[in-house]
């Protein structure tokens, strides 16, 4: 987080004593400043805090972007260049390892997302697979692959998965992955879409859909490959705005 960076918006009772602290922070941003739309979430309402309320202003440091309470959602300021793709976040794959999770992921700020992956490398020729939250049941997707010197056909699908199970791709060479992730923060069914090209049993293409059988918010994701590791690479999460 950066130096003006806070967890929460704190209200004073009477009697309590100002400290410089408090009101260093108060003077060091016109706004409070926080690292992502998850953590300016968490600092409203709670105990000490300030009530969220129509008006109330923020700055996200993930987006660069101030953003204002319309007393239902959260709408976007600016900068005037903000597009209707907005990196949300921008993650690094580690060193050899079996899963790679991305939390705070999504919020309300965003009905849609985005998540690429590029780069890196994994241990052997893999398929990546899509984990959203903690949950282990209900992933329902297809999966229709062509190679391109024969022309011919494959099929795969999901039907009621731990996860979505090939999402992308990782070889010895590198990692890609192309995904639209539809309602994940919204009580209604996950749906994702997507493709990329592969080098998996010769050349070829994949491109996918399917959804998630269940109404959960989700706020996080993981990514892991279906044998081995993974190792560099970066993970990018956007969203799509809203308006």
């Amino acid at each position: 987080m950066g130096a003006n960076a806070q967890t929460s918006v704190p209200v004073f009772a009477s009697g309590e004593v100002l400290t410089a602290a408090n009101q260093n922070l108060s003077a060091g941003t016109g706004v409070p400043v926080f690292a992502t739309t998850v953590t300016r979430d968490a600092a409203f309402g709670g105990a000490g805090e300030k009530v969220l309320a129509e008006g109330q202003l923020a700055y996200i440091e993930a987006t660069d972007v101030v953003q204002y309470y319309d007393g239902a959602v959260w709408a976007t300021v600016g900068p005037a260049t903000a597009g209707a793709l907005v990196l949300v976040s921008a993650t690094t794959i580690g060193n050899g390892v079996s899963t790679h999770t991305v939390n705070p992921a999504f919020s309300s700020t965003y009905d849609n997302y985005l998540i690429t992956i590029s780069g890196g490398v994994a241990s052997g020729s893999v398929d990546l697979s899509l984990q959203l939250g903690a949950t282990t049941t209900g992933y329902y997707a297809g999966y229709s692959r062509v190679n391109y010197a024969t022309g011919s056909a494959s099929a795969a699908s999901n039907n009621n998965a731990a996860s979505f199970t090939a999402i992308g791709v990782g070889t010895t060479n590198s990692l890609h992955a192309f995904v639209n992730v539809l309602s994940p923060n919204l009580a209604k069914n996950t749906n994702i879409n997507g493709g990329y090209g592969i080098t998996l049993a010769g050349s070829s293409s994949s491109v996918f859909a399917g959804f998630l059988n269940d109404s959960t918010q989700y706020t996080a994701f993981t990514i892991a490959p279906s044998s081995g590791t993974l190792t560099g690479g970066t993970v990018r999460l956007y969203g799509y705005a809203n308006s």
